[in-house]
């Protein structure tokens, strides 16, 4: 049981990067981007390809700035070109398909085997025991989380989330929606390429199919936790895509480990998991309405 806990809790930290882009550009901003699935596997590709060449750590930025590029595209064709958010996403992601596989050398998959990656450099330092992995990955997402909540309180941030709440306002107020929509969906990339960074690392492997989903997952996450925390601030939204993500990994463990289903329908448990979260609001609104109806039929009774 606690080897379940700690690869959930490996797992949660690592991809609440991409539940923490989502609450960036779905919550924040109010635009559906699609850029997800293949921005998170650019960051793999771009961060393995670079251990291997034997640069680990420099991995990471490299896939920041790469991942900011897809965002900036995708921005660029919503705002620049007039293409509707959804297909600019779409658009995007299908280029980006080719563009890892140039990355990755024209490979489907890319693995590390016997080279320096940043968790072996972390075990290096002794730091955190067996739990090394656990306490890089939460410091890597806890500051990634820490950095995004400030830069939202700044003057840009704050423009940003103006944007996302009253576009025609924004624009009366002399604020250029089109930079704040860019620069927002640059830091949202950014953090979805750091994820797939991170776990491309952590996996020792880059796949071109290592995406597939992950914005329909990194979406429910953000839901579990505003479910359970709310969504009324900045600072909870960012601690909700870590509980969530946490929270779905361990349940997807859970079922992994006791095997009640077999690993084939692992797919279907977690459409079904997606499902109900992502439901799971109006789920809980109708019982509350069935509960008042009730509570007034009694009511009227007597």
């Amino acid at each position: 049981m606690l080897y379940i806990l700690q690869t959930a809790l490996e797992l949660g930290f690592l991809y609440a990067l991409v539940a923490m882009a989502l609450f960036l550009s779905y919550r924040v901003l109010d635009i559906a981007d699609l850029t997800t699935d293949g921005g998170f596997v650019l960051g793999a590709a771009v961060s393995v390809t670079m251990a291997a060449a034997g640069h680990p750590i420099l991995a990471v930025p490299a896939a920041l700035i790469a991942g900011m590029a897809a965002g900036f595209v995708t921005a660029f064709l919503q705002t620049r070109l007039g293409v509707p958010s959804i297909l600019a996403g779409i658009v995007t992601n299908t280029g980006l398909y080719t563009i890892n596989l140039m990355i990755m050398g024209w490979s489907a998959n890319v693995s590390l085997l016997k080279t320096d990656t940043l968790f072996t450099l972390f075990h290096n330092t002794g730091i955190g025991g067996d739990w090394y992995e656990v306490v890089l990955a939460a410091f890597v997402t806890i500051l990634a989380g820490i950095l995004l909540v400030l830069f939202l309180k700044t003057r840009l941030g704050l423009s940003i989330r103006a944007t996302g709440d009253n576009m025609d306002m924004v624009r009366a107020s002399s604020i250029n929606p089109a930079f704040t929509i860019t620069v927002g969906l640059c830091i949202s990339n950014a953090l979805t390429a750091l994820s797939g960074a991170m776990v491309g690392q952590y996996q020792n492997t880059a796949d071109i199919n290592g995406g597939t989903g992950i914005v329909v997952i990194g979406l429910a996450c953000l839901i579990i936790g505003e479910t359970i925390l709310g969504r009324r601030t900045i600072i909870k939204g960012a601690i909700a895509s870590v509980t969530g993500s946490i929270i779905y990994r361990l349940i997807y463990a859970i079922v992994l480990y006791t095997k009640i289903v077999p690993v084939q329908g692992l797919r279907l448990i977690t459409a079904i998991v997606v499902a109900l979260a992502i439901a799971f609001p109006t789920i809980k609104e109708w019982f509350a309405f069935q509960k008042r109806k009730m509570a007034a039929s009694r009511k009227g009774g007597n």
